[in-house]
Parts: C-alpha cells; sequence; structure tokens
C-alpha cells in the first residue's frame, strides 16, 4: 500500500496543510480517508479530480468532510457536460443529508446521491476494492470511526478523531502504521471523548503493539514537538508527525 498525506492540519487548515486527508492506493485502487477543508485542492496535486475510487469519511465535522461539498461540483457539473457516474462514499448516518445541507443549494434533495453512492458506516468488516476494511466507533462527541485497511498482508490504521478508546487500541493491534491524532497537549486540555494527546496517542500504539505511529491532526495553535517528544517517552517505536506531501509505503 502507498499512503499520501493530503492535508494533516486538524480543526482548520495551517499556512503549510489542508485539514484532514489522507490517499491510500494499491493495485491501482485509490481510496481517500476523509476530505476536510482544503483537500481538494491538494488532492489535485497526487491525482486527477476523477480519478479516485472510493471515500472513507470518518465524521461530520467540517474539517473532516466539507470540501465534499466542492467535490459535489467538480462531479456534478463536470466541465465536459458529462456527469459523473456515483463513487462509493463510505460515511457515518446521515452523511448525504449532512452534506446536502452544508451545500444548501444542490438542485434538489437528491442530487449528491447523482454522484456519490453513499453507505451507512457501522462498526464491520467489508471489502473495498483491494483492501479489506475494519471499521469501529470511536470517542467522539459525535458519531465518529477509526478504521483498518489491510492489503497483501499489511495493514495501516488511522484514528479519526477520539479521546481514549478501547475500540481503538483493538483496532490498531500490532498493525504495521498507525495513523493516530493527537490534538490536544498533555497537561494542558483535558476534555474526555473529544481528542488524544501525544503521551495517549503514544501510550495507545504502545499498548496496541504498532509498529510504526505518526502523529496526525494537530491543530496550528498547538506545538507539535511537544506532542512529537510526549509520544516519544510513551511509545519505544518509530514516531514522527505527518506532513502534507508525504508518501509512505507500508
Amino acid at each position: 500500500m502507498k499512503l499520501t498525506v493530503v492535508g494533516c492540519s486538524g480543526s482548520f487548515p495551517s499556512a503549510e496543510s489542508a485539514c484532514s486527508s489522507y490517499l491510500v492506493e494499491a493495485d491501482g485502487f485509490r481510496l481517500l480517508l476523509d476530505m476536510g477543508n482544503g483537500a481538494l485542492g491538494e488532492l489535485q496535486r497526487h491525482c486527477g479530480l476523477y480519478d479516485l475510487d472510493a471515500i472513507f469519511l470518518s465524521h461530520l465535522h467540517a474539517d473532516h468532510c466539507i470540501d465534499m461539498c466542492a467535490y459535489f461540483v467538480a462531479r456534478y457539473y463536470r466541465h465536459d457536460g458529462g456527469r459523473c457516474a456515483p463513487i462509493p462514499v463510505y460515511g457515518p448516518e446521515g452523511t448525504e443529508h449532512r452534506l446536502t445541507t452544508a451545500y444548501a443549494d444542490t438542485p434538489s434533495a437528491s442530487s449528491m446521491s447523482e454522484v456519490f453512492d453513499f453507505h451507512t458506516v457501522k462498526p464491520s468488516t467489508f471489502d473495498v476494492g483491494p483492501f479489506t476494511v475494519h471499521t469501529e466507533r470511536v470517542a467522539h462527541p459525535v458519531e465518529a470511526y477509526g478504521i483498518r485497511v489491510e492489503h497483501g498482508g499489511r495493514s495501516l490504521t488511522y484514528s479519526g478523531d477520539t479521546g481514549l478508546s478501547p475500540a481503538l487500541e483493538e483496532l490498531a493491534r500490532d498493525t504495521d502504521f498507525f495513523l493516530c491524532e493527537a490534538a490536544f497537549t498533555h497537561g494542558k486540555e483535558n476534555i474526555p471523548d473529544l481528542h488524544l494527546n501525544g503521551r495517549e496517542a503514544g501510550e495507545t500504539a504502545s499498548r496496541a503493539g504498532a509498529r510504526r505511529l505518526v502523529l496526525t491532526h494537530i491543530p496550528p495553535w498547538t506545538d507539535p514537538q511537544i506532542n512529537l517528544a510526549d509520544a516519544r517517552a510513551a511509545y519505544d517505536g518509530p514516531v514522527e508527525l505527518a506532513a502534507p506531501r508525504v508518501t509512505y509505503e507500508i
């Protein structure tokens, strides 16, 4: 598998990065994990506008899904006059309504479904193209899911947004690559069931036996070096900060 960080800023875009969006590729298939603020523009650095094969939305906060409205425009009003065939979109219950409401004036209440084939995510295991996908609900104020993507004997686990979560720990069990949010700073913010800090991300990776940890979703007002140091203090494996336009082979 190949993972490309399209955007990794938490809560709102930074001067350097769009919000959460990660492109996973294998066997010519392209699966996008989240499409937050600014992601659609950055995505076009890495693949064609119409080259995605499926999209997974971890939850319906704007910094993880709002550029789906812009992508709707690109697919519905395609410049050559040929509307795009529906692409599978996996998201929590109410995803279609959320995006239709956010766009505000789609041609009709069902226009989104003309270019997006919506599938409701629940804790489950299913296939998406060449990938086997496992999803588990994690700890966040809205319905939110972590995802484990497997292919060719390798695995990638993406936390989405979450506080401490036994389900996430199991999802990341022995994973090859753990892409984990670390939005909070240890000793500064302490809001249960919202976000992890660097120390908690490291502890989760350690308990899960993850082989590699990459911290993501760090807001522009948070010092990422503190979170990185905290994660390293809690986790003995390789750990680094996610950065836009970086590609990993898994």
